[in-house]
């Protein structure tokens, strides 16, 4: 579920001035202006698309990454080894998004020549929203598949000890007339994040979602909070998210689980790791091809029956494909704490504050 329950005191923010002041702030951290930049689109995108938990809401968390956390603020990624189409990623403790964002370009260009491409990446921080980074693949025809680990917020089956990540996983496939199908899921039944965004709101989480530090299933968020996320699927869903921290951080050498430090004391800066990859679709089936049953794939999916109750039926990423559309003109709602965060960043650095949301929150506040 992208969206969140509503709240009177969301803000409408246009996308492009939410950026800009996102960016400053960034650049103000001692980025540069690309990276500062290209940072903050990747949260804003994020925003755009209803996937609040990993959207601007993380400012705070940011700043505090770059300026005290040890992450380097002009961390410049490098390719540390190529053998063929597999490649090593150091990532040079910078942003995950300017990890990411490197390390999907190498694999798109890789595969231009070998048709498959995988980017593993190493030395790096957390990197966002994963369907950002797979649907980077989607303009040169290719379908793209971003992985990450994640600070462990579940227990192994059965256990109550918080040593495995959610660590997700996003497939993003092309189509035509219909959006791209664009899936991003976690192992978990939710993200941190989204929880936390519950926990401004003061809304209770849905049933399903977590358990509290001893194992009981709970809807209170900061009992959540203390506590573990369910896996997806039971035992399939914490079989999952260990194989896919394992693929994010094997190949490239980066931490696992409790090695990338835990939800109370923070990450250890430098230890996440990623993978990527890229599938030249063309070099198996011919794109138009596969964009046109990708279409009717989606197709299918709307127009089959629904349960008593249910409005419509969404394939992976037509939800997030319609708040993206709907935001760009009408704004993205942003909660009074995610543009408190904003506003203080802005302040502590002296960004003039202009923009009229920032000073409304602050005479509000």
């Amino acid at each position: 579920m992208a969206e969140y329950p509503g709240s009177e005191t969301e803000t409408r923010v246009m996308p492009g001035e939410l950026a800009g002041v996102v960016a400053a702030i960034f650049q103000a951290c001692k980025m540069d202006e690309a990276d500062a930049a290209l940072l903050a689109g990747a949260l804003v995108a994020a925003d755009q698309r209803g996937i609040h938990s990993h959207g601007t809401l993380r400012v705070p968390d940011y700043v505090a990454k770059l300026t005290k956390g040890g992450v380097d603020p002009r961390g410049r990624p490098a390719i540390a080894s190529r053998n063929g189409a597999a490649l090593v990623i150091d990532a040079k403790n910078a942003m995950g998004q300017i990890a990411a964002h490197f390390a999907m370009s190498a694999a798109i260009e890789t595969a231009r020549a070998t048709h498959v491409a995988i980017a593993a990446v190493g030395n790096s921080n957390h990197c966002g929203a994963m369907d950002h980074w797979a649907a980077m693949a989607l303009s040169h025809g290719m379908i793209g598949i971003a992985a990450t680990n994640a600070l462990p917020t579940m227990a192994p089956w059965g256990g109550i000890d918080k040593i495995v990540g959610i660590n997700p996983l996003a497939v993003a496939i092309p189509g035509g007339d219909e959006p791209a199908t664009i899936l991003d899921i976690a192992f978990g039944a939710t993200a941190h994040g989204k929880i936390r965004v519950y926990h401004q709101k003061g809304h209770p989480i849905p049933e399903g979602w977590a358990y509290d530090a001893e194992g009981r299933p709970t809807i209170d968020a900061a009992q959540a909070m203390a506590g573990l996320i369910q896996p997806i699927g039971g035992h399939k869903g914490v079989g999952l998210g260990i194989v896919m921290g394992m693929l994010s951080t094997l190949l490239s050498g980066a931490a696992y689980g409790s090695e990338l430090g835990n939800m109370i004391e923070g990450p250890k800066a430098g230890k996440d790791g990623h993978v990527f990859m890229a599938i030249d679709v063309a070099a198996f089936q011919p794109l138009d091809r596969v964009k046109e049953r990708a279409d009717g794939i989606s197709r299918q999916i709307q127009s089959s029956r629904r349960r008593a109750g249910v409005e419509r039926l969404y394939p992976p990423g037509l939800l997030e494909a319609e708040f993206e559309r709907r935001y760009a003109s009408e704004g993205i709602p942003l909660n009074a704490e995610t543009i408190a965060g904003i506003r203080h960043a802005a302040d502590r650095f002296g960004i003039a504050r202009e923009a009229a949301w920032l000073n409304e929150a602050a005479q509000t506040s």
